[in-house]
Parts: C-alpha cells; sequence; structure tokens
C-alpha cells in the first residue's frame, strides 16, 4: 500500500507527529539574503517572533534555517551559519512545543542545533556531506532527503534529466537506503524531490503531476512549492503576490499525497492541505 493508504507517524527524537492529515512546516529564514523574504528575521528577536505567530496559524514544525539556497548563492561559513540558528532556535525550543527543524547540509550546523533543541535535519544535500547520515542516525531526529541537481550556485544553468520523475525517485530511494544502512528507521524519514532545485519549469510540473510515484518509497513525502520562481513564470507575479498560487500547489501536492508541506504563509497553506486532502479521501473511498 501507498504510503497515504495507512496511518503513519513521523519520529522526531522523543516527538511523534500524525501524519493521518497533512502537516504544515512553516519556514523563517534567518538570511539577509533568501529569495523572498530575506533580511526581515535576521534580529533574533523579529525571527522568535514570527515562529510564534506561525504556531499559532497551525505550523506543526518550524524550520530555520541559516544559508540561502536561492540560485546563484554562495556558501556561508560554518561560523557566520550557526551565529545566525543557534540562538534561535535556543530560545524556541524553550518557548514553543512543535517539532524545531534545522535546515542545512552542514554536519557541524546539524550538532550544535540538536544540542540547541532541533528535532529535525532538513537538508538540500540529502545527507551527503561526509559524516551527515551518522550525525543524523545517532541523534533520534526526523529527517528530510531532498533532490538538488548540482549546487545552488550553478543549480538552474541548463538542468537536464533523461526522465526527471524516475532521475530523481532513484536518487532518493538511494539517499533512502543509505540512511536505512545506517540505522534509521522509515518513520525517521521523509523525501522532498526539491522543487525548483536544479529544475525547469516543465521539470517542476512533470514532479508534481507524478507526486504519487514517491509514496512508492514508503517514507512520508514533504513538499516546497511556496513562492517559488515557477509561479513567477506561469502566473507573471513578483514573489510578494504569489499567495494565491503558492497555497493552490499547497492543495494539488496534498491531494496527490504529501504529507508535509513547507510555506512562508501558514494558516493559508493549512486551509489548503486540508482541502486537498479531503479531496484524495473521497477520491480514494470511491475507488
Amino acid at each position: 500500500p501507498r504510503t497515504t493508504d495507512f496511518r503513519m507517524q513521523l519520529i522526531c527524537r522523543d516527538r511523534q507527529l500524525s501524519l493521518d492529515e497533512p502537516l504544515v512546516m512553516g519556514v523563517l529564514n534567518v538570511t539577509p539574503d533568501s529569495f523572498s523574504d530575506g533580511g526581515r528575521f535576521v534580529d533574533p528577536d523579529a525571527a522568535v517572533a514570527h515562529a510564534l505567530e506561525m504556531v499559532e496559524a497551525g505550523a506543526a514544525i518550524i524550520d530555520v534555517g541559516g544559508e540561502s539556497t536561492r540560485p546563484g548563492t554562495e556558501p556561508v561559513p560554518v561560523d557566520e551559519e550557526l551565529a545566525r540558528v543557534i540562538p534561535v532556535i535556543e530560545t524556541l525550543a524553550a518557548r514553543i512545543d512543535v517539532v524545531i527543524s534545522i535546515d542545512t547540509g552542514k554536519p557541524e550546523v546539524m550538532r550544535a542545533a540538536l544540542v540547541a533543541g532541533a528535532a529535525f535535519i532538513n537538508d538540500v544535500n540529502a545527507l551527503a556531506a561526509d559524516d551527515a547520515v551518522s550525525v543524523a542516525a545517532a541523534s533520534g531526529a526526523g529527517i528530510c532527503l531532498m533532490h538538488m541537481q548540482g549546487e545552488p550556485r550553478t543549480m538552474q544553468i541548463e538542468p537536464h534529466y533523461d526522465d526527471v520523475v524516475e532521475d530523481v525517485y532513484r536518487f532518493l530511494a538511494g539517499r533512502v537506503d543509505a540512511c536505512g544502512s545506517a540505522g534509521v528507521a522509515p518513520d525517521r524519514i521523509t523525501i522532498d524531490p526539491g522543487f525548483g532545485f536544479g529544475k525547469t519549469l516543465e521539470h517542476n510540473l512533470q514532479l508534481l503531476a507524478a507526486l504519487e510515484r514517491f509514496l512508492d518509497l514508503g517514507v512520508a513525502v514533504l513538499v516546497g512549492l511556496s513562492r517559488k520562481s515557477m509561479l513567477g513564470t506561469l502566473l507573471d507575479r513578483p514573489v510578494d503576490e504569489r499567495l494565491a498560487g503558492s497555497v493552490a500547489l499547497a492543495a494539488l501536492a496534498a491531494e496527490r499525497g504529501a504529507h508535509i508541506v513547507r510555506a512562508h504563509d501558514v494558516a493559508a497553506t493549512r486551509d489548503a492541505v486540508r482541502l486537498g486532502h479531503r479531496l484524495r479521501t473521497v477520491k480514494h473511498e470511491e475507488i
């Protein structure tokens, strides 16, 4: 059976998140240069206040990121990334009762974030860095393995696939196996096809249309579609006018089986995924 056809949970250290209905992961970028909200939450007090607002709006996970991964960006030194994220995670861990995620590919940042109170690791590099799998495995944290072709600096320069759905599927299957070999149980793992990360508009649309294919991996599916450039291309909207498009994509993703939707606009996205999930439920009841 596919993973939305029976009850699932996601283990994040000492927390168990039910995936009976899709969850919303709230985006908290504590960076000066993220594509949508760069600079807005560099101040730790502003970041914490925004996280509290997202929790109030229904976020089940708060994803804290200290390094922008928008196309063309350069890597951030470890010390700088730590200085951005650790004070925020420590404060949030003492104030909120939802899972805190660290959005990083660096094992050093993962370790420090876990000590500070994070219980989920969201890695655009799918734990490819040396020691990343072992750090994640030993932590007991939930994990997101994302597909990216290339690196942020160059990923949007003529991305190419033989078959984008099957190519991404095979990559993620390999990373799930690598985590399993390190002792990570399937109920700690989520996978993300990586919309916008080394993908053309057509690649993104093909992945969304075939999203159910990824349920065959037997782990939870996470998607990040909020305010992405594909919406700018499709709808001719600047980044601050993509709410309607973002929630439409969130509903479509939930209808196709997504378990977690990463979003900037939590309340609207939560409504959208509930609607999409309800439609999926009706469709499967009729089959």
